[in-house]
């Protein structure tokens, strides 16, 4: 049975980590509870685990130092990082660490299952990626988060679409997508939604007859004020400006 070890310096929390795990139904099981980073590691010596979920904050070894001499090994295990700091530091860390998630406490039993799910696929395609790899159908096993969230938001438009929502679809904590998604696409989410919404009314300006105010519609915007203040705020230029430049 696939085996994960629980870092945490508090033993209520790795109960209820314990808790989490066996309510998410997955085939893993805890098979070591370890108090910080080094007692992790000297267990790790003449053991073997594939998951190992630790804390970040911890007497002795911390977690960011344990990821870090865990990658060290020829064959590291998946790592999890769990902490109760929606920190951009601790995030940063866990995108350059190649850690499969970043969960916040306390963890919910779908975010649980959620990343059990990715890890499991990952092992299951024979090794890790760049970033991990969400489960999906088919040939989109193979492709990253972002270019999934990326499709996911391409099919979602003109229609709302959250952060949130997204992060449920490639099975990431919205907090890690955020970070992983502004340091691979070099812009934040919502700039990037807002981008592709303009996009599409520019498409629409140029290849249609549509009044502006269908084509803000189509686009998500029910006020025609505020859409045009915003294409303008993107653009340069007013929609029917940029319409009669275009003709």
């Amino acid at each position: 049975m696939p085996s994960i070890v629980l870092v945490d310096d508090e033993r209520w929390v790795r109960t209820a980590l314990r808790k989490v795990i066996e309510r998410s139904e997955s085939p893993y099981q805890v098979v070591k509870e370890c108090a910080n980073g080094q007692e992790a590691l000297d267990w790790l010596d003449y053991h073997e685990a594939d998951i190992v979920m630790t804390d970040v904050k911890m007497p002795v070894m911390d977690g960011l130092t344990l990821v870090q001499l865990l990658r060290e090994r020829p064959k590291p295990p998946e790592v999890v990082m769990i902490s109760g700091y929606d920190d951009f530091q601790f995030v940063q860390f866990a995108l350059r660490a190649q850690v499969v998630d970043y969960l916040l406490k306390p963890v919910e039993v779908d975010d649980m299952r959620k990343c059990l799910e990715t890890i499991r696929t990952r092992q299951s395609a024979g090794g890790t990626t760049d970033a991990p790899t969400p489960v999906t159908a088919g040939n989109e096993r193979e492709e990253s988060p972002i270019k999934l969230a990326v499709r996911y938001i391409q099919e979602a438009l003109p229609g709302d679409v959250t952060l949130q929502e997204v992060a449920a679809k490639v099975h990431l904590n919205p907090s890690y997508l955020s970070q992983l998604f502004k340091q691979q696409m070099k812009m934040n989410f919502i700039d990037y939604v807002l981008e592709q919404r303009m996009e599409r009314a520019k498409q629409l300006l140029c290849r249609t007859t549509l009044r502006i105010s269908e084509i803000a519609e189509r686009v998500g915007y029910s006020d025609l004020a505020y859409f045009s203040n915003t294409y303008k705020r993107i653009t340069g230029m007013t929609p029917t400006e940029y319409r009669k430049g275009r003709v």
